[in-house]
């Protein structure tokens, strides 16, 4: 009797194995399912977290720039401590994540005045990010769109096509003039907040 006890307990382990085949391989198939949900969760999580960790790397740069520069309303701006000609100096502002400075209205105008005597001293002009390189008297900016607000000294600009890059003038109050591009001139980069 105990014999038959015995292959009665395994006869009912083995029908509990054999019910229980076909839930588990359905359980599998759901949870590679819900795996492959959620390891294209995770992938889009991780995506999401390295685009906010570059953000922040990028706030952090620009940080840092506003502490070594000076902020004015939503841009920083950062003096060279050498000179360049206009594209050598415009490509070290993009290697930075700016452009070369250029101003929008007579505010940043005069912020870009007070930040270069004092961050300049002794210098009286530096690069401005604008141009008339592509169509003869048609400024525009380093990212090629149309400048609205001019600042030219008198009888400026006056360069033709030998003089075709703006300076901003300490000499001159803020005034531009044209220049060769050429020129080895100092520059102040300047970076948008965003």
């Amino acid at each position: 009797m105990a014999h038959n006890g015995l292959g009665i307990i395994i006869l009912i382990i083995i029908l509990l194995i054999d019910q229980s085949q076909p839930a588990k391989l359905k359980a599998r198939k759901h949870s590679k399912r819900r795996v492959k949900e959620k390891d294209g969760d995770l992938k889009t999580q991780v995506e999401k977290l390295w685009r906010e960790v570059n953000a922040l790397k990028e706030m952090q740069a620009l940080q840092t720039v506003c502490l070594r520069g000076m902020k004015v309303h939503k841009k920083c701006y950062l003096a060279s401590d050498v000179s360049k000609h206009f594209h050598e100096a415009n490509e070290d502002c993009i290697s930075k994540g700016g452009t070369l400075v250029i101003p929008r209205n007579s505010d940043e105008t005069n912020a870009l005045r007070d930040y270069g005597k004092k961050s300049l001293p002794g210098i009286n002009d530096f690069w401005l990010g604008i141009n008339d390189m592509v169509n003869e008297g048609k400024f525009v900016d380093v990212n090629g769109i149309a400048i609205t607000f001019f600042n030219w000294d008198r009888a400026q600009p006056n360069g033709g096509k030998r003089e075709n890059c703006a300076l901003f003038s300490q000499a001159a109050q803020g005034k531009w003039s044209d220049e060769s591009c050429r020129s080895s001139k100092r520059y102040i980069c300047e970076f948008v907040i965003p």
